[in-house]
């Protein structure tokens, strides 16, 4: 059974939202071991104590923000390809929607795959530990996105039959992998990179 987060009520006067931005921007570009817990409040304007009435720890923060990119990841992956039934646009769209980013979804992502590692042991903390069965539990959901979208490309004769599972795992990680380089200001363009990325997903799969 799927582990259910409930999200807080974002009234008019909650810092939950701030809270989150300011740790994305300051995770994603300082990285967390370098991040001061206090430095976000600064940020945010508000006291450090105030920060444990929405999170009781950094470390909880941070897997609330893997949590809600891992669901951000599966919702546009599912918008994506939600209304195309030809296998091989299927797969584009499906990479072309993981390269459709902001600059802060850029941060998330690279919070994301730089702490995967997270996910893998139980935490002592309840709220914390809720947070990274769910965010596990989504990891699952999002490599059986990918799964899914070959196997039935494979059941229409438009990919070669192969193991899906392996094969889905091995186009996400080539996927991923670029948030661990990819800086907006570098030389070469997010939309340069998709195309790349997207023409080789389509010869490893297809062909």
């Amino acid at each position: 059974m799927a582990t259910k987060i409930v999200e807080p009520e974002a009234g008019p006067r909650s810092k939950r939202a701030a809270i989150l931005a300011a740790a994305v921007d300051h995770f994603g570009e300082a990285g967390f071991e370098a991040t001061k817990w206090s430095t976000v409040a600064e940020r945010v304007g508000i006291g450090q104590t105030a920060l444990y009435h929405y999170f009781e720890s950094k470390t909880h923060c941070l897997l609330t923000i893997m949590r809600l990119e891992l669901q951000r990841s599966h919702d546009k992956f599912t918008e994506a390809t939600a209304d195309v039934a030809e296998p091989v646009e299927a797969l584009r769209a499906a990479v072309r929607a993981a390269y459709d980013v902001s600059d802060q979804e850029v941060l998330q992502m690279r919070i994301l795959q730089n702490h995967m590692d997270l996910l893998s042991g139980p935490r002592k903390s309840k709220r914390e530990e809720a947070e990274r069965v769910a965010a596990r539990q989504l990891v699952q959901v999002v490599e059986r996105d990918w799964t899914n979208l070959l196997v039935r490309g494979m059941s229409q004769g438009a990919f070669p039959l192969r193991d899906a599972q392996l094969l889905g795992a091995s186009v996400l990680g080539l996927i991923v992998s670029v948030w661990r380089w990819y800086r907006p200001s570098g030389p070469t363009p997010l939309s340069e990179i998709s195309e790349l990325i997207e023409g080789a997903c389509v010869r490893m799969v297809a062909t």
